[in-house]
């Protein structure tokens, strides 16, 4: 197996971190943009796309700040992270990917997470 390659993408979003932060960390919010369907039981999160399910588990999270995920099937270190930065002097909202991805899939990755954040943008009433 390759080695998977680590590569972060940033989106200026127009909201709140507290309102951000609910659709990143809580399955209702998720499935409102990430996913068709989110459920999660304690640590595992199951997410649905189109009948196929995936399971993530929650390494780590700060409220308003950040939560990072590992897909349960991966048998490396990587992981997805969604980190919220406020600009301390514009005070711009801007959520931070980090994820992981084989070479050649790396701008394929950018766009489905491109995609996946112009729905929550969508969700969000941000521009």
């Amino acid at each position: 197996m390759d080695d998977k390659i680590k590569f972060e993408i940033e989106f200026v979003i127009q909201s709140s971190p507290q309102l951000l932060y609910q659709y990143l960390s809580t399955p209702s919010g998720l499935s409102e943009w990430f996913a068709d369907n989110v459920n999660s039981r304690g640590e595992i999160f199951n997410f649905i796309w189109d009948g196929s399910e995936e399971q993530a588990k929650l390494l780590k999270k700060k409220s308003n700040e950040f939560i990072k995920f590992t897909w349960s099937e991966n048998e490396d270190d990587s992981f997805f992270e969604m980190r919220i930065i406020v600009d301390e002097i514009t005070k711009d909202v801007s959520l931070f990917i980090t994820d992981f991805a084989e070479e050649d899939e790396i701008d394929e990755a950018k766009m489905l997470w491109t995609n996946q954040v112009s729905d929550l943008k969508q969700v969000l009433g941000s521009k």
